[in-house]
């Protein structure tokens, strides 16, 4: 490292840029100098605990549990990764469909759209002298391209690069066909290098599957002796993106009732979303599987309190989970509950459209309308506040699947759980009413719970 970027880094760091909290990894191996001096490897992840009177020196704490002294220099701050929007990406539509909104446009009209014959793949579709070109876009080893030649890590930069030149299709980009109601987004796996995220192969050792997620196994890890969860994916282009996708909101959000990411594994055609290990495993299983005999009222004030600290985090941020439920809450090995699953989040103004609806945890006007809000997972929550005090039973547990939303809008509400305090479901009461402006917010709702917890032996 050059002195001028030396001096910058301190500079940087000694004036605040590290504040305590602050997550930061390792640039390079340092070894203890001093009995107050913390040892550590590149990569190795730590947390600032405060800055001190030197600015070129940190109090941090090692995800091992060591504090010490560390050098302001041989660290760095992971910063966010941003997604970028996809306004002409349309998704399944058919060739048809597609000619239609290209036929009549000037040179350069164009729109993207999943490939009909070749499902992983997309078709770029142009509109020249009247008629439209289809260009298959070919999905390999993680990179995307039309000639074999040119490759590209997602849409967005095959896009970009398209815009300011032909390179050999019929004209070259001019403007594109938005797509009318909710976005996709494509992000760079080379943005995560970048922002520091990317985690070497070499210093990670997979161990036994965990369980199944939306994109394939989860399997625990170790990275350089720390315990971590592995999500990986396999060669798939659309999942792919949504995988990524997941990550980069992960990035963006830090709390201590969130599972955090830990990091990103590009490896070939596979890539792999390294997360916190929860070694207690989901809410749900550990509510059946310990019952009233091992989880006492104080675990369960803990696990909601806990719970809603997290969800009141993603409502600062107007983050929306859409799929908040005790299977999605997972618990440390010191018993904390935290968030999972919320990556796939995004900003309130965009609609989640197809996929399953969890309808027995999913509010009316979600349902119907497709309207998620931090008040709809409000409504959620509410359910989730019944399986922590009916020690994870299913919802609704004497009406079929089909009827739950007619009866949910005639007034039907579940009973409290036997032993659940009124004030609890008092809080379940509230977060079902079918208007959500009546909903309380999830700031409101943590402070009744902080307060029965502190009240709770």
């Amino acid at each position: 490292m050059v002195w001028t970027e030396r001096k910058m880094t301190q500079e940087r760091i000694g004036r605040g840029g590290m504040a305590p909290g602050t997550e930061v990894v390792a640039r390079y191996n340092y070894d203890a100098k001093s009995e107050e001096d913390l040892s550590f490897q590149k990569g190795d992840i730590m947390t600032i605990v405060r800055p001190t009177q030197d600015p070129n020196w940190l109090r941090a704490r090692h995800v091992d549990g060591r504090e010490g002294l560390i050098p302001a220099i041989y660290i760095y701050r992971r910063a966010e990764v941003k997604l970028n929007a996809m306004p002409w990406f349309h998704g399944k539509i058919t060739r048809e469909k597609a000619e239609d909104l290209l036929r009549a446009g000037d040179d350069g009209l164009f729109l993207v759209r999943e490939s009909t014959n070749f499902p992983g793949d997309y078709t770029l579709c142009v509109c020249y002298k009247s008629k439209v070109e289809h260009y298959r876009v070919i999905y390999t080893d993680n990179r995307l391209t039309i000639d074999e030649e040119e490759y590209f890590e997602n849409l967005s930069k095959l896009v970009e690069h398209y815009q300011k030149d032909a390179d050999g299709l019929c004209t070259q980009l001019r403007k594109p066909v938005p797509k009318e109601g909710g976005l996709e987004f494509s992000v760079d796996s080379s943005a995560f290098e970048q922002a520091g995220w990317v985690v070497d192969k070499q210093d990670l050792k997979l161990g036994e599957v965990l369980g199944k997620g939306e994109f394939g196994d989860v399997l625990l890890g170790t990275l350089r002796g720390q315990k971590v969860a592995v999500k990986i994916l396999k060669d798939c282009s659309k999942a792919a993106q949504k995988f990524l996708a997941e990550a980069s909101v992960m990035t963006t959000l830090q709390h201590t009732n969130l599972v955090q990411l830990i990091g990103v594994v590009f490896d070939g055609p596979s890539i792999y979303i390294l997360t916190e290990f929860m070694a207690k495993g989901s809410l749900v299983d550990y509510l059946r599987s310990r019952g009233r005999m091992h989880v006492s009222k104080k675990d369960q004030i803990a696990f909601a309190a806990d719970t809603c600290a997290g969800m009141e985090y993603l409502e600062s941020k107007h983050v929306v989970h859409r799929d908040l439920a005790a299977r999605n809450v997972l618990i440390s090995e010191e018993g904390v509950s935290k968030v999972s699953d919320f990556g796939l989040a995004r900003e309130e103004t965009f609609n989640l459209e197809g996929g399953k609806f969890p309808i027995k945890w999913t509010a009316p006007e979600a349902l119907k309308h497709s309207k998620f809000s931090n008040k709809s997972d409000m409504w959620s929550f509410g359910i989730l506040l019944w399986e922590i005090y009916s020690f994870g039973r299913v919802p609704y547990p004497r009406i079929p699947l089909a009827d739950v939303v007619k009866h949910v809008e005639k007034g039907y509400r579940m009973e409290a759980p036997e032993g659940c305090p009124p004030e609890v479901y008092e809080i379940m009461r509230q977060a079902w009413d079918l208007d959500q402006d009546k909903r309380p917010t999830f700031a409101e709702v943590l402070k009744h719970l902080e307060h029965l917890r502190s009240l709770t032996l």
